[in-house]
């Protein structure tokens, strides 16, 4: 998202007589807490009761996968986050003056992508095709979802993905990268995937001290404890999907 704002294509959507919004299913005052941290230039939006997403599928614009809850996962079920109609998933939507459709692309969870947190369209890319849609007439139709988006990044290895979650759950129990207003603790999202990434070097140290001084049966037995502990933990983690799928009329 920061993309656009760093590639220039913010200035660039200006420049043609647009603006650019980010929506976000979290609270109003995350998405200003994001909006200053983040030091965007574009304003975020919170739409927690899901009114400016229905707006949009009812115009038949755009409609997007929803998550509904966590499975008990630690750090999802706090009640500041507050998703009283679950979770939107990522989509990118740009609309003309006439409300004509001039791109619009949606996250559609799976594995390759660890179920909608990574991967998103480029900002040149979107800008690319929105740019080519605006040489034509304001009557032409809406654009089809764009099913072959160039991304920004390919998903990491899922074995890793899972291994930072317990990394930042203190390898007790997954626990996702959150960003919280007013709480210190958490911090910043990319603090904490580092101190999660440090955690699981001195994780795998640990380990391997462990068997390298102790008679084997010692950590042997201990890391068989943990592994029937952690497991259906993690199993839920791989297991979790939206439980509401979109219209699937703009495919």
């Amino acid at each position: 998202m920061r993309g656009y704002q760093e590639e220039g294509v913010v200035d660039a959507i200006r420049e043609a007589g647009g603006e650019m919004f980010v929506v976000t299913s979290e609270p109003h005052s995350l998405a200003l807490n994001a909006q200053e941290n983040w030091e965007s230039l574009f304003d975020h939006i919170g739409d927690p009761h899901h009114e400016i997403l229905a707006e949009c599928k009812e115009r038949d614009w755009l409609s997007l996968y929803i998550w509904q809850g966590s499975g008990g996962l630690k750090g999802a079920d706090n009640e500041w986050v507050s998703h009283p109609k679950g979770c939107f998933q990522p989509g990118v939507l740009a609309v003309s003056r006439e409300g004509r459709v001039l791109y619009r692309w949606r996250s559609r969870p799976g594995r390759e992508n660890l179920n909608g947190a990574v991967a998103r369209p480029t900002a040149a890319h979107v800008w690319g095709q929105v740019k080519s849609e605006l040489d034509k007439s304001p009557d032409a139709p809406d654009v089809p979802l764009d099913d072959d988006a160039e991304l920004d990044s390919k998903s990491p290895p899922q074995l890793l993905f899972l291994a930072m979650l317990l990394a930042n759950g203190w390898f007790w129990k997954p626990r996702f990268f959150i960003h919280r207003t007013g709480d210190e603790s958490m911090g910043d999202m990319m603090r904490m995937m580092k101190t999660a990434r440090i955690r699981l070097l001195f994780f795998a140290a640990g380990w391997i001290f462990a068997f390298a001084l102790l008679p084997l049966w010692i950590p042997g037995l201990a890391l068989l404890s943990w592994f029937a502990l952690i497991v259906p933990r993690v199993n839920a983690v791989r297991r979790m999907s939206p439980s509401t799928a979109p219209d699937e009329r703009q495919s």
